[in-house]
């Protein structure tokens, strides 16, 4: 393919990446760019030309030795949703913005230790840049064809202007705010579909060259076993290669959180704790996806190419050997994509820390000029875009001139095992409170030097010199020192084989170095508000211990430096509102000190916030015991507001209780009432009745026999009416007390459900509803036979009373169910009110929505049903599903 051609489209894809940032940066606040999928996509940053090309090279030759690098995020993720929630409050908490600020906060905002942190991290990530870059120059010289390119000088070569456009991409979205904590919505956005892109890709390549260019992964084996040794490439190796193997998984668990762009991501860019939920399995699913092909493209191009071309490439160099120029050129611009999101979130995560623990804090502080807000801005945003260009072309360079020659991987492990010297520092700083800056500071110092003795120095010289003699014979002949087999351990691999030894020594001289020096006031207070973050949250501000003289203008003035008079005056108004302290308030107290810094942090570092505060306010020295004290009481502080809260909750639980409970009692005394005047009511009308047909019968002595005859009928009428009356009550008030005694015996339901509907026949057919029988089957079980046919007789007439006239049906079933029976009585009336639910069953309850003008019977029918069923350990409740009636079910278990 033409070189133009290929630029041109390098550049409308680049323009198309630029347009959708900017885009998603004007809708920064849309649930299609702040969304967990979106989240979970910038965190595969991680897969960077090293995953999309390296990968290849290593199972190439080394066989499933490329899978450790992928193992340790995937063990990673899971601890994410306490690890790295931890990590993402406590930036949250104190505006951090980078690794480097975290860290050096963590140890009493020690500005030495944060620039030590920016030059690890920078002396680490510039090579991983400068990999990028050659794999964008060595993939644009295959797909074009041109291999003539890096001989020539810079303004030649293609790559250079690739990586100014990356600079300029990089400048533009990631230097738009001031506060360098802030989103960057834009760069997420576009690291998010690069992902989606560059795994789409790879998985199409693999696709083709597994079922086009072979006959399937069988095929692939079968052919390749004839000329490799597949059990070599396709195991650990034992012991030794278990050991290697171990190393490699802990240097890429490391990784995951300590490489400056996987912090950007994770931690800076994260704004919702709940995405997390999503990232710990969606990320783990991405890397799984992206690895499913790597073995087989790698022995399919062993198969095509044998050893006559670089394994790292296979991806572009096999569809290319079939004559498809298009997906070559897809697989070019996912590699170019891994290249962007890896290059862009680096160079912005790393300028920041240039910026925040380098040139601001040693040199550049006292340069802002005063009260010109704007100006300041202006610098700072200066330095960064500065920084960002000075690290991509400086990286540029170090490609150009030293990593030409070296494979992908080997560049990336060397990053891998120089940043993974902050993970003592990082990982038990965040769970041990004697952790200090001097430990920190010396274990850094004593790893890198041994990282750069047992990896970078042998490979150095034999550039330099062009022998291998340190490799071989070791520091000063001595054998013992030689770089890849130190003090006789010569059975690891080299990255794994530094990364023991200067991790050994890291976190022993971190050890004990902090045992032997306790560490100032500022470093154990930030340590206790590090590890004890959760609670700490809740006080925030106050959380910082500290004792002097401040003043509120003074430290208005350094704020509004940075910020602006109006943004200091509304910060400073919402600091004095949310802890009730008055607008004119003239001392500053240790709450201000802290929100102050905070406020500066993301825009200068925390370092540099220290010193600026510290310049306009006295600060007296604090012993450790007194720190240690102060700390306690605030802890004590949070345990009694929490108690405090708990009993406020207890108390208004209560009192909703109470409350609820006073309107039940009004209820219920409301309807004993209405209680009591229906029973007034029921037994005056049938003593009423009977006393009117007795003076008639006595006073007309000629009255004819019929007549007498009807009015005697009345009479015995009237007299069961209110027998039926006073038995109710007397059975509920004997029932209710315990008073009575269950005559259990074998019965046939079906007999005693017969006789239920046997007795309310007559007022079903004066009515014209319909009684039906669903289950005649015979089933024999121990009740008390008159009891039940109680409870059934009374649920039978309440659903006869309340269904239609005419078109009423009401059904009568029983089923089987563990260990018991389940009879129920439906009807297809109005139903019962959702208000009545709970009620139905109580004593005195009459539902205030049936179809006469006055509650009918005395409200005693449905609660001496509950307590006749509960005599007999069962239970009766409301089908709350049926929606065409009323249902009533009541269970009676086995014996």
């Amino acid at each position: 393919m033409s070189n133009y051609i290929l630029i041109a489209i390098i550049m409308f894809y680049l323009a198309v990446l630029f347009f959708l940032a900017f885009k998603a940066e004007k809708n920064a606040k849309s649930r299609w760019v702040n969304n967990p999928y979106v989240y979970s996509l910038s965190l595969a940053v991680y897969c960077s030309a090293w995953t999309y090309y390296g990968s290849i090279g290593i199972a190439a030759n080394s066989g499933v030795d490329f899978l450790p690098i992928y193992i340790g995020p995937v063990i990673a993720a899971p601890l994410w949703i306490v690890l790295l929630r931890k990590i993402i409050r406590i930036s949250k908490q104190h505006k951090i913005s980078s690794i480097a600020d975290f860290i050096s906060l963590r140890y009493g905002n020690n500005r030495f230790l944060g620039a030590l942190i920016t030059v690890i991290c920078f002396l680490a990530i510039l090579p991983y840049i400068s990999l990028q870059l050659k794999a964008v120059s060595e993939g644009f010289e295959i797909i074009s064809d041109e291999t003539s390119y890096v001989s020539k000088s810079i303004w030649d070569d293609s790559t250079f202007y690739i990586a100014v456009l990356l600079a300029l991409f990089a400048t533009f979205f990631g230097t738009q705010a001031t506060d360098a904590s802030e989103k960057h919505r834009g760069i997420v956005t576009t690291v998010a579909l690069e992902s989606i892109l560059k795994i789409g890709f790879f998985l199409l390549v693999g696709i083709y060259v597994t079922f086009f260019i072979f006959d399937g992964t069988q095929d692939i084996f079968d052919q390749f076993s004839q000329i490799g040794d597949v059990d070599r490439l396709t195991t650990i190796q034992g012991l030794e290669g278990g050991v290697n193997w171990f190393f490699m998984v802990a240097l890429s668990f490391f990784a995951i959180f300590l490489l400056p762009r996987q912090f950007q991501m994770a931690v800076i860019e994260n704004n919702r704790e709940k995405h997390l939920k999503t990232a710990i399995w969606a990320f783990p699913l991405y890397l799984l996806l992206f690895n499913l092909f790597v073995i087989f493209i790698a022995f399919g191009g062993k198969l095509v190419f044998g050893d006559t071309a670089n394994a790292e490439y296979y991806t572009l160099l096999l569809p290319l050997s079939e004559g498809h120029l298009f997906l070559t050129l897809l697989v070019f611009l996912g590699g170019f994509s891994a290249v962007i999101s890896m290059v862009v979130v680096s160079t912005l995560a790393l300028s920041t820390m240039v910026s925040n623990n380098l040139i601001i804090p040693y040199g550049f502080l006292d340069k802002f000029i005063e009260n010109h807000p704007d100006k300041n801005a202006y610098y700072i945003k200066n330095i960064r875009r500065i920084s960002i260009f000075s690290i991509i072309i400086l990286a540029y360079v170090f490609y150009y001139h030293f990593s030409i020659e070296r494979s992908l991987i080997s560049i990336g492990l060397v990053s891998f095992v120089i940043v993974s010297q902050l993970a003592p520092s990082f990982f038990i700083g965040l769970y041990w409170n004697r952790g200090s800056a001097r430990g920190s500071i010396a274990g850094i110092i004593i790893g890198f030097a041994i990282t750069v003795y047992t990896l970078i120095l042998p490979f150095t010289t034999n550039i330099v010199s062009g022998n291998n003699n340190l490799a071989e014979h070791g520091l000063f002949g001595i054998s013992l020192l030689k770089p890849y087999a130190l003090f006789g351990i010569d059975f690891l691999n080299p990255y794994a084989h530094a990364m023991f030894w200067s991790l050994t020594f890291n976190i022993l001289v971190y050890l004990v170095l902090s045992l032997i020096y306790k560490g100032n006031y500022r470093e154990r207070n930030y340590a206790e508000m590090f590890i004890d973050s959760k609670n700490y949250s809740s006080l925030q501000d106050s959380a910082l211990v500290w004792k002097g003289e401040a003043y509120v203008a003074d430290i208005k003035n350094v704020l509004a430096k940075f910020l602006g008079e109006k943004e200091t005056t509304r910060a400073l108004r919402i600091f004095f509102t949310k802890y009730d302290l008055p607008q004119d308030t003239q001392v500053a107290d240790a709450r201000l000190i802290n929100f102050s810094e905070k406020l500066l942090t993301g825009s200068i570092g925390s370092a540099s916030a220290k010193i600026l505060i510290a310049s306009v306010v006295k600060e007296e020295e604090i012993s450790l015991l007194e720190v240690l004290k102060i700390l306690e009481e605030s802890k004590e502080t949070i345990a009694r507001n929490k108690m405090l809260r708990e009993k406020s909750e207890t108390l208004t639980l209560l009192t909703d209780q109470l409350r609820q409970a006073n309107l039940d009692l009004l209820d219920k005394d409301k309807q004993k009432d209405e209680f009591l005047d229906t029973v007034a009511h029921e037994l005056k009308t049938p003593i009423t009745g009977i006393r009117a047909s007795t003076e008639l019968v006595l006073e007309d002595k000629e009255m004819p026999d019929p007549i007498r005859e009807q009015f005697l009928k009345n009479v015995l009428q009237d007299s069961d009416r209110l027998s039926r009356l006073i038995n109710n009550i007397l059975d509920f008030e004997k029932l209710s007390k315990g008073k009575t005694t269950l005559d259990l015996a074998q019965n046939d339901i079906q007999q005693t459900i017969k006789k239920a509907m046997e007795v309310v026949k007559h007022m079903a057919a004066k009515k014209q509803v319909t009684l039906v029988n669903k289950n005649p089957h015979k089933l024999s079980l121990r009740y008390d036979a008159d009891r039940i046919l109680q409870v059934l007789t009374n649920l039978l007439s309440n659903a006869i009373k309340f269904s239609p006239a005419e078109t009423g049906v009401v059904t009568m079933d029983y089923k089987l169910s563990n260990q018991s029976i389940e009879l129920s009585v439906t009807d297809n009336g109005k139903g019962i009110p959702p208000e009545d639910f709970d009620f139905i069953f109580d004593k005195f309850y009459q539902s205030k929505h049936q179809n006469t003008k006055k509650p009918e019977g005395s409200g005693l029918g449905l609660a001496i049903c509950k307590q006749i069923v509960e005599q007999h350990q069962g239970t009766i409740w409301i089908d709350k599903s049926y929606k065409k009636g009323a249902k009533l079910v009541f269970k009676l278990p086995f014996d």
